[in-house]
């Protein structure tokens, strides 16, 4: 990676509708925002990787039939960390073993950041990534 951009945006909210087809929005929206932090190409792959497959949960897994909602994405940087926060307001529903060629998420998420903290309640769940950047 190369060094942080200084001048690079420091908070970001915003949500989209909890809708598959907003996923290439948020994909290309993430990018955008990571890529202004001077993060190399590897490295932006993946985040956007991970922010996909939590922004995916969120949208598959949130939200009951016909349930309209939205999912959350705020984006800072602290003394040389990134913070990614997904947030929905749906219900949490553990990974299920039942499927061996999906509920991978949470795992791949794992292995490209340095840190994901997921917690959820009656107001839904927040997925926090954490990863270092170069100083």
């Amino acid at each position: 990676m190369t060094s942080v951009n200084s001048e690079a945006v420091e908070f970001v909210h915003r949500s989209w509708p909890a809708d598959a087809r907003q996923l290439p929005v948020i994909r290309r929206a993430v990018r955008g925002w990571l890529q202004r932090l001077g993060l190399d190409t590897a490295a932006t792959a993946d985040l956007v990787l991970a922010v996909d497959e939590a922004a995916t949960n969120s949208i598959e897994h949130a939200y009951g039939p016909g349930e309209q909602d939205v999912v959350e994405l705020l984006l800072w940087t602290e003394l040389n960390v990134l913070y990614v926060e997904i947030v929905d307001h749906g219900t949490w529903k553990p990974p299920s073993r039942a499927a061996s060629f999906r509920g991978r998420g949470i795992q791949l998420m794992r292995a490209i950041t340095d840190s994901v903290l997921i917690h959820y309640d009656a107001r839904g769940t927040r997925v926090l990534l954490c990863q270092a950047l170069p100083s």
